[in-house]
């Protein structure tokens, strides 16, 4: 019984700032780096597979690149930021739309990992 309460306590409070970056950056490796094609620096994610289900595919990883937005503004990312993470998604979600030409672009662009990169950036520059 004490190892359910004490399971159940580390659900209910809040997640640090550490851990829901962390989280988010799993997230973002997931959707845009998670294999690799042998015998090449090329790396793909969820994005790129999912994203080959015509519009629907799409529009799951437009929800989830949202999300990690979302959770950027938590963790405290200014205004300016979310806006440029949000055009780095838009730009994401308008070119992966194209059939086939956009899924070789999401390998390429990685807008989910760009955005990671951009707020643990601030949150370095934040720090000093």
């Amino acid at each position: 019984m004490t190892a359910t309460f004490a399971q159940n306590a580390r659900f209910a409070r809040r997640a640090s700032r550490a851990e829901r970056l962390a989280r988010i950056d799993r997230l973002a490796t997931l959707l845009d780096a998670r294999f690799a094609i042998p015998f090449t620096k090329v790396r793909f994610g969820f994005d790129s597979l999912i994203g080959l289900a015509p519009g629907i595919g799409d529009a799951v990883t437009v929800g989830l690149s949202l999300y990690i937005v979302y959770q950027a503004h938590k963790i405290g990312a200014p205004k300016h930021l979310v806006v440029r993470m949000l055009g780095n998604v838009v730009i994401d979600g308008a070119i992966g739309a194209v059939p086939l030409a956009g899924d070789v672009f999401d390998v390429m662009f990685r807008a989910n990992r760009r955005n990671v990169r951009i707020l643990r950036e601030h949150l370095e520059r934040q720090a000093l």
